[in-house]
């Protein structure tokens, strides 16, 4: 058997009328503000526009280049130092330099290396194609006119 259901309560109307201001209230309450209209054309999303797609991409392939460059051959002296420690205390010379410690200078010019192949490919494949969406934004920005001419449905 179940228990009886308690009896529904109505919500009480408020002890004054609709149009009686609080004392904090300077005015009647703003009715909330309505959303705009969907844009009728669809407009293509930002990460799938082709150029910038490619710009990611470009952008992409450069970083890992130069990360992969320097990060790869201080993993290679990493590994020689750590599993072919005889190849490492191998002299170079006469002078008393180790291949250790050659290897270990050349770091910071790969490195720079690296800096430097990341720069030039930067220049090459990056900046055409951030130069290229810039003017066309540029160009965009411009084409929009007052918005008359926009209404009448003349083209610039």
């Amino acid at each position: 058997m179940r228990p009886p259901r308690p009896p529904r309560q109505r919500p009480q109307p408020p002890p004054y009328p609709g149009e009686y201001l609080l004392p904090w209230q300077s005015s009647s309450p703003q009715p909330p503000p309505r959303w705009p209209a969907p844009a009728t054309v669809p407009v293509p999303a930002p990460g799938h526009h082709g150029d910038l797609r490619r710009l990611r991409t470009a952008y992409r392939v450069l970083r890992r280049v130069a990360t992969l460059t320097a990060l790869g051959y201080f993993t290679l002296f990493l590994l020689l130092s750590g599993y072919a420690p005889g190849l490492m205390t191998d002299p170079v010379g006469d002078g008393g330099l180790t291949t250790g410690l050659l290897l270990g200078l050349c770091q910071l010019p790969v490195t720079l290396v690296a800096i430097a192949v990341y720069e030039w490919t930067a220049r090459r494949t990056v900046d055409p194609l951030c130069a290229g969406l810039r003017n066309r934004g540029a160009r965009h920005d411009r084409d929009d006119g007052p918005t008359e001419r926009r209404r009448s449905g003349a083209r610039p």
